[in-house]
């Protein structure tokens, strides 16, 4: 089976997901130091309602969050603490 259509288009099937609108705020978190810290952060804030992307930073100790309105820092903080880190404040 070809991804190429008939008229020499191309297409694996899937479409590429874009956010188009949204609010990208950056936070530090401490706490953080492996795969395993990233991984439970990026399904703990993405499960979140409005959470459209969540983008773990290791190494700056930073986790972006795009949400489709503006995020609620309480709420995040809460769900950050719960799964075992510390949300110290948004990123300058």
């Amino acid at each position: 089976m070809s991804c190429c259509a008939p008229d020499g288009s191309c297409s694996t099937g899937t479409t590429a997901a874009t956010v188009t609108a949204g609010t990208t705020t950056v936070y530090a978190v401490s706490g953080m130091t492996c795969g395993h810290c990233k991984a439970t952060l990026t399904k703990e804030i993405g499960a979140l309602e409005g959470v459209l992307a969540v983008d773990v930073d290791l190494e700056a100790g930073q986790v972006s969050v795009t949400t489709k309105d503006e995020s609620d820092d309480a709420l995040l903080a809460k769900v950050v603490d719960e799964a075992g880190y510390e949300l110290t404040g948004r990123a300058a």
